[in-house]
């Protein structure tokens, strides 16, 4: 599984991007029956938002994971860009379980 990382509206810090690389690729084990030669890629972008009525920085995370036939995208947003990456990685690894039982029962 190939991951790819983009950050919008601030600095991308060394740490941010090891927890997000930490919990993304725990998810390998999910895809491993679909990833032949590195072909899953996951792509994740993590941006701060500003929304007028909202105190505080709002943060957001989407993923999109591109399996033979099938994309799988999930996104979350919050006031705190860790736990955003995390309930996006719960979501993510829920998503994977449903396809994989969908294409289990064919």
């Amino acid at each position: 599984m190939k991951l790819q990382l983009k950050a919008k509206g601030f600095d991308l810090t060394p740490s941010l991007q090891k927890f997000v690389e930490e919990k993304m690729f725990g998810l390998e084990k999910y895809v491993s029956r679909w990833d032949e030669n590195d072909s899953i890629l996951l792509t994740v972008e993590v941006a701060k938002t500003t929304n007028h009525h909202n105190k505080g920085d709002i943060f957001y995370a989407e993923a999109n994971m591109n399996i033979p036939k099938h994309l799988v995208r999930v996104e979350e947003s919050g006031e705190d860009m860790h736990a955003a990456v995390d309930t996006m990685k719960d979501k993510l690894k829920k998503e994977l379980l449903k396809l994989k039982d969908k294409m289990t029962d064919h």
